[in-house]
């Protein structure tokens, strides 16, 4: 089995008494587009500088291609910085900017220009070499200050949330670029963010941090299929957490009473819960039905359904969300997403109607609630 590219053992970072990055333990493949994914001030940037070597750990260690780094200065480091400023030189052309650390480097004029132009076409720049920034668009600017990291040929690029600045529309355009770069080139991204549909859609894999904390490391459709914890299931996507105890569990199947409604559901997630055990059960959105009638007995094995009443209608042009109170008490209501298709726009729901909803037992998650 191939060593990892990147390890970090146990690091940690404390500012003035308080650890902003709490023994994350991490390891990195080479050739993968990585993901840190979290909330603002989660220690995500923190993490990404201590790879950089633009601050110093705490504790613990980072490893890059078998050799510790904690010794070794930023600039000898073999990854290169694509910050969220691109920090691109005004008054230089982009040939000038993207070949500025070969020039640094000592190396000769021609293979600088030879380099530049094969660097160019990669990220599709070709032509623009003579360009000065101010003359670029957000998107051009972005794939300068990547062009300059590449052409280093690092073995890690480190990127900080390269796409905030860029407006919704060309951000779109620009994950797909930034995946297709990376496949070509075959180099090690590690991207921080906290878009969740940005991780999602771009990465190999992410690590999901809250609080200093690597909450969850997994494929996307794993993080959001079946999340670990209700933090990771509420920061990636939308989703209803119904809380209840295990009154029962079988080979394949966990008997769940609904602590709200007084109403047992099954889920096929076992995850070695035993009966009394407290779990909240979760359910994204667009795995729920809403019907204005129950199901037929004998489905009921495999589904399960709840009443309740409708609250809310939004609409989203393809889409629309139902807010659906299921009890009394001061608990959340429950969020239906559903297509706007053909057969839904025949169906008319009014709000104060008396709803049910409806899930698969393989489309609940069960996490422990502590």
């Amino acid at each position: 089995m191939n060593a990892p590219l990147i390890s970090l053992q146990g690091l940690s970072k404390e500012f003035h008494g308080k650890n902003v990055v709490e023994l994350v333990d991490l390891t990195i493949k080479a050739g993968e587009f990585y993901g840190i994914l979290g909330p603002s001030g989660c220690g995500k940037t923190t993490l990404l500088r201590l790879i950089a070597g633009l601050e110093q750990p705490s504790s613990g260690q980072i490893i890059i291609d078998g050799l510790s780094m904690n010794s070794v200065p930023a600039n000898r480091r073999p990854v290169n910085t694509v910050f969220q400023s691109y920090a691109i030189f005004p008054h230089m052309s982009v040939e000038e900017n993207i070949g500025y650390g070969l020039k640094l480097k000592g190396i000769l004029p021609e293979k600088i220009k030879e380099r530049v132009g094969a660097i160019l076409d990669i990220v599709d720049l070709s032509g623009l070499e003579r360009r000065r920034p101010n003359e670029l668009s957000g998107g051009q600017l972005q794939r300068v200050a990547l062009a300059r990291a590449l052409i280093m040929q690092p073995k890690v690029v480190l990127l900080d949330e390269p796409l905030a600045a860029l407006d919704a529309k060309l951000r779109e355009i620009m994950k797909y670029e930034l995946v297709k770069i990376q496949k070509d080139v075959g180099i090690t991204f590690i991207m921080v963010t906290h878009d969740q549909q940005e991780a999602l859609s771009m990465m190999d894999k992410i690590a999901v941090m809250n609080e200093g904390k690597i909450q969850q490391v997994d494929q996307p459709k794993v993080l959001y299929e079946r999340p670990k914890n209700s933090f990771v299931a509420n920061f990636i996507g939308s989703a209803n957490c119904l809380t209840g105890t295990v009154t029962r569990v079988e080979k394949d199947r966990t008997y769940v009473m609904l602590t709200d409604i007084n109403q047992e559901i099954i889920s096929t997630a076992t995850n070695s819960f035993r009966v009394k055990d407290s779990v909240q059960a979760i359910i994204r959105p667009e795995k729920m039905k809403l019907q204005d009638i129950n199901i037929a007995d004998d489905n009921k094995e495999n589904v399960n359904c709840v009443r309740g009443s409708l609250l809310e209608i939004i609409y989203h042009g393809g889409v629309s969300t139902f807010r659906i109170r299921i009890t009394d008490k001061n608990a959340e209501p429950l969020v239906i997403s559903q297509l706007n298709d053909v057969q839904q726009t025949k169906t008319k729901y009014r709000i104060g109607s008396n709803v049910t909803v409806c899930w698969r037992v393989d489309a609940a998650t069960l996490i422990p609630v502590h």
